[in-house]
């Protein structure tokens, strides 16, 4: 393929690119609204069909085991087929066992439309990052991901705003129904627009060259077992076992924090969950953007990424302390400012595949670190069910969650001192 041709200094750059971080922005708030909305029903469905903590955690473990196993597959498909198709075919998968939760009529049920959901959601973040590695130059690619990632956020912000009110209104089998036609509308649209940068007609010569403007990567198939025998592949996928675990918990868990410290229902969980996921949303793009920035002050990608996941993991401390504060308001800052910071953490870590590795295997390295964040969170959800139902206090649970970040930037840090491209 021949080089793209520079176009002058004085041609202007187009924005296409960014539509494609819109829709992936969509596709992560349909994703979120998806995968939270049996945290907003916890209480009431534990109440109908006779849950404890553990059966809760079980669920939640099913649902991880899934997306752990899946995960690392996506992203070999996404290598291979591309994030067109991969995409649009994961989020068909998870759409439809997001519907079927309202046919569940006990916990066998809720575990299967669990494990179908943790299935299709698992191409969620491989397809995204896989997208932006096509279509950013490296210095864009946090920023690019920390936006598409802030749709997590206005997920978690969408849900407590519509799930209680189709749930009080029509019973919460509408909420799975509604919620999941409603975004089924994205498909088609992703279908339509999303091409490779140099198949998209609608892009600019100048806006080529500036995609393209990064060295070009070897064209080279490249297997997990030369992957996995690279210290790199290991700095991010420890880091997300380390991390990931922390957001499942914010996830799942925080409206029943909410109902047991402050007394909130399904009717009051809104305002505080919506200030705690607005604040997140600050965080991703702010650390996406604090690195991108550094680096066209002229920092090396190592010191940019690095500084700014230390800065969040140091905002991401207080939340150790959460549990004891009597303040419902101090809470919900406290909590808000660590899920900012572990999103601001997550888009950084999440840029660091592509920032060392060809374009080729950057689906396959987010597979296996989203398999292996996975596991962690199967890991810390049975730790959760056991601390509520034997000490019933998530002062322990918080405890780790304050704590997981620095030891993950430690880990990152010592396994790629000086982020250098990988030589495979």
């Amino acid at each position: 393929m021949d080089a793209p041709t520079m176009p002058a200094p004085s041609a202007k750059i187009g924005r296409y690119r960014w539509v494609i971080v819109g829709l992936l922005f969509l596709a992560m708030v349909i994703n979120y609204v998806d995968r939270q909305t049996i945290g907003l029903l916890k209480a009431d469905l534990s109440k109908e069909f006779g849950w404890d903590e553990t059966h809760y955690a079980d669920l939640v473990f099913y649902f991880q085991l899934a997306y752990a196993v899946a995960y690392m597959a996506w992203g070999k498909i996404m290598d291979k087929i591309g994030a067109r198709w991969g995409f649009g075919i994961a989020f068909l998968i998870w759409q439809i066992a997001h519907i079927s939760h309202a046919l569940a009529r006990g916990f066998t049920g809720f575990a299967v439309a669990r494990m179908g959901l943790g299935i299709g959601e698992a191409g969620g973040f491989p397809g995204g990052i896989k997208a932006v590695a096509e279509w950013f130059p490296k210095n864009e690619r946090a920023l690019a991901t920390g936006i598409f990632n802030a749709g997590t956020n206005i997920g978690a912000i969408v849900t407590p705003l519509v799930v209680p009110g189709i749930v009080l209104a029509f019973g919460w089998q509408m909420a799975f129904i509604v919620t999941g036609i409603a975004g089924l509308v994205w498909l088609p649209l992703w279908l339509i627009v999303y091409r490779r940068p140099r198949e998209q007609t609608r892009l600019s010569a100048a806006e080529l060259a500036h995609i393209e403007q990064d060295p070009a990567d070897p064209v080279e198939k490249i297997g997990w077992v030369k992957l996995l025998g690279k210290k790199e592949t290991w700095a991010f996928a420890l880091g997300k076992f380390l991390i990931d675990p922390i957001w499942w918990m914010f996830l799942f868990w925080l409206p029943d924090f909410l109902g047991k410290r402050y007394g909130l229902d399904l009717k009051s969980f809104g305002p505080p969950l919506i200030a705690i996921y607005l604040m997140s949303d600050v965080g991703s793009v702010a650390g996406g953007w604090l690195s991108s920035r550094l680096m066209k002050a002229g920092w090396s990608i190592n010191a940019a990424r690095k500084t700014t996941m230390l800065v969040c993991a140091l905002l991401a401390m207080p939340v150790i302390f959460a549990a004891n504060v009597d303040s419902l308001v101090v809470a919900v800052l406290i909590i808000g400012v660590a899920t900012a910071a572990h999103q601001g953490f997550s888009a950084n870590l999440y840029t660091l595949p592509s920032d060392v590795f060809p374009r080729g295997a950057v689906g396959s390295v987010v597979g296996i670190g989203g398999m292996l964040g996975a596991v962690g969170g199967m890991v810390f959800s049975k730790y959760i069910g056991k601390v509520l139902d034997q000490i019933g206090t998530y002062t322990p649970i918080f405890l780790v969650a304050g704590s997981a970040y620095l030891i993950a930037l430690l880990v990152v840090h010592l396994l790629t001192p000086k982020m250098e491209p990988v030589k495979i």
